[in-house]
């Protein structure tokens, strides 16, 4: 059973999206989460469902620069 996306914070869904990169519903709602800034990303997949590599790796380095920003925040 997955857990619900909606209910966790943005450094939950970071650990639960670098655990289970194949999911991406957890991507969306990660990337849709109310307390990060809106930024349009590239498409994930195909409309065939192939997952784009390059997309995911951009995605992941998105996030990952926005979680950083964050925590340097709260510094």
């Amino acid at each position: 059973m997955k857990p619900n996306f909606e209910e966790m914070n943005v450094p939950e869904l970071r650990k639960y999206v670098l655990e289970h990169r194949d999911d991406l519903e957890a991507m969306r709602v990660l990337f849709h989460h109310p307390s990060l800034k809106w930024k349009i990303m590239p498409p994930l997949a195909t409309v065939d469902g192939i997952q784009v590599e390059e997309n995911i790796r951009t995605v992941e380095e998105a996030i990952k620069q926005r979680i950083d920003a964050g925590n340097s925040d709260d510094k």
